[in-house]
């Protein structure tokens, strides 16, 4: 038997219809409170005397802030 013949990719080169402005600062507002609850994970943390969890929340904290300000100001 042989196998079915395999069908080009789609392109990639066509580029994306941007969000509606609602939707960017809905996912904007998600973003900052999913961030605000790493910061509090990162200050709980360091306080508690547990660094690498500290460290984590907050690397966890600039990375949700980061693609929540992309996904904002993209448009």
């Amino acid at each position: 038997m042989s196998d079915p013949p395999l069908e080009p990719a789609p392109e990639a080169d066509e580029p994306r219809p941007p969000r509606p402005l609602i939707e960017r600062i809905g996912l904007g507002l998600i973003a900052m409170v999913m961030a605000a609850a790493f910061g509090g994970v990162a200050v709980a943390a360091w306080i508690g005397g547990e660094g690498f969890l500290a460290v984590m929340g907050a690397v966890g904290c600039l990375m949700t802030a980061w693609v929540g300000g992309i996904t904002v100001l993209r448009g």
